[in-house]
């Protein structure tokens, strides 16, 4: 079973409607009375808005490098899913328990939550940082406001473990991500004179069918990174809109697109080809209209993390999981930020799946959870021995 103040805890953080486009301050609130309870200040950095914020507090000595744990609290949508359980309050069946957030990644954090009094009484001669951040599920958003306040910090964490659901797998390595809405502008006319019009669909079309090809080209071609499911950069369009109604040449029409890279190719390359494409279409429409366009715009971007398989921080967490086989996932992390603007080395290892992340009647197995309260009590007894 297990323990009741972790699914006391997570039955209060699934009750928080933290979906991204919804403040998650209500939620930190909770989070920061926990922390006072025992002890423990804590720190909000907030958004642009104060409306969402960042958390980072550190239990144990404040003048030593630590274990930094890190979790985001926003949650993906459920409108549209066909839940058979209230998406906002936790329930029970059959060992596994049910709630939007429950394996992404409420159920890390809860785990974290619990073990904090413990972290108090032992009195660590090593920290553990809490970082839990906002906006994770847009494109790592809110975390950078967070990382842009550690960089003043004398000490950085000495290691940091990224909660995400692995099934408690240590994980060293994953893709990153470049996400752009391209606009294409065209010149409207009747469509029974559609030749003395620019048709911004076609054009759209054209390039979408430019970047399935570069999809088949890296399947084929890569380069390959063996250790992913998929060992090659994905390509892959998501949404497209245009148009007003059929008698009408469409001037205008949008599609958002995204790379998802393996760390040897640099997803910028990539659009720069996109780019190349594109100048040649603009060129070509620009003969019928000079005012036709095709506008190309970064909405996110962040890195793939690369920490070496062999590296000391690896050999840590592995010990902690009680886990020596290698694993990966297809969904990126902010992890490749801490790593890559503050240096600090970061594995991916938590509760859960992401089998049954994002989807309607999401859940966590108990076994999970008692998984990673073990594996919190040998962090505990490591930091504290």
């Amino acid at each position: 079973m297990a323990k009741a103040l972790t699914l006391e805890i997570l039955d209060q953080l699934i009750s928080f409607d933290t979906t991204s486009c919804n403040s998650n301050l209500e939620l930190m609130s909770y989070v920061q009375r926990f922390l006072e309870d025992h002890g423990v200040t804590s720190n909000l950095v907030y958004d642009g808005l104060e409306s969402k914020a960042n958390l980072y507090a550190t239990i144990g000595p404040q003048d030593k490098a630590g274990v930094m744990l890190s979790g985001h609290t926003d949650t993906v949508p459920v409108t549209g899913q066909n839940w058979t359980t209230d998406p906002y309050q936790l329930s029970e069946q059959d060992g596994r328990y049910f709630g939007r957030g429950t394996s992404d990644m409420k159920g890390f954090i809860s785990v974290v939550l619990a073990a904090v009094p413990e972290m108090v009484k032992q009195k660590l001669h090593t920290p553990i940082h809490l970082a839990f951040s906002y906006d994770e599920e847009i494109g790592c958003v809110g975390v950078r406001r967070l990382i842009d306040t550690m960089q003043s910090f004398p000490l950085q964490p000495a290691v940091c473990i990224i909660g995400e659901p692995t099934s408690m797998q240590v994980v060293t390595a994953h893709k990153g991500k470049l996400a752009a809405r391209v606009t294409v502008t065209g010149k409207e006319c009747h469509s029974g004179m559609a030749p003395l019009g620019v048709n911004a669909i076609n054009y759209a079309a054209r390039m979408i069918t430019w970047l399935e090809q570069l999809a088949q080209e890296k399947k084929l071609n890569g380069p390959f990174e063996n250790s992913y499911d998929i060992p090659h950069s994905t390509v892959h369009t998501g949404t497209v809109q245009g148009g007003t109604a059929l008698n009408i040449v469409p001037k205008k029409c949008n599609f958002l697109f995204e790379i998802r890279n393996i760390a040897t190719e640099d997803p910028r390359d990539l659009l720069a080809l996109l780019q190349s494409y594109a100048d040649e279409l603009i060129a070509e429409m620009q003969q019928v209209d000079s005012s036709c366009d095709i506008n190309i715009e970064i909405i996110t971007e962040y890195p793939g993390l690369s920490t070496p398989s062999d590296a000391e921080v690896a050999a840590f967490v592995r010990k902690l999981a009680q886990s020596v086989a290698s694993a990966n996932i297809n969904f990126g992390t902010e992890g490749g930020l801490f790593s890559s603007v503050l240096g600090i080395p970061t594995v991916v290892c938590g509760p859960g799946s992401m089998d049954q992340g994002h989807k309607p009647d999401e859940f966590i197995h108990i076994s999970q959870l008692q998984q990673c309260e073990a594996f919190m009590a040998r962090l505990i007894n490591e930091l504290s021995a």
